[in-house]
């Protein structure tokens, strides 16, 4: 997490908020599956949050993003009623798909399924 401590605090505080507004907002919407907000990258400005979205399963993290795009302006209105008070601006918010854990998953695989031989000389010791 790159930036200003000032960047830093703020894309805390849009990851908590907009982690709330998910969870009583769109629970019905997101009826199993699990739709998390695993990072916030803030803009030098403030005036964008790129928000990265983890989903499992991940065959329903398209239509989840989809979804999410459809009601942005709900998402970035009620954060503004929510944290207005404490911020001059409300950012834009771009929602991105979080593949870290489907990336980690599949290296894992490419690693196990590696033949690497015995070393010979630890066994004679």
């Amino acid at each position: 997490m790159a930036g200003s401590k000032r960047q830093q605090q703020f894309s805390k505080l849009i990851q908590k908020e907009v982690s709330h507004i998910f969870t009583q907002e769109f629970s019905a919407e997101f009826l199993g599956k699990l739709v998390t907000v695993t990072d916030v990258s803030m803009s030098p400005d403030l005036g964008l949050a790129r928000l990265y979205i983890s989903v499992f399963p991940i065959n329903a993290a398209e239509s989840v993003i989809d979804f999410l795009n459809s009601v942005k302006p709900r998402v970035r209105g009620k954060l503004g009623r929510s944290i207005g008070k404490d911020v001059r601006v409300i950012p834009e918010l771009a929602f991105f798909l979080d593949t870290t854990a489907e990336t980690g998953s599949r290296m894992d695989s490419i690693i196990n399924s590696l033949e690497i031989p015995d070393d010979k000389e630890s066994e004679e010791d």
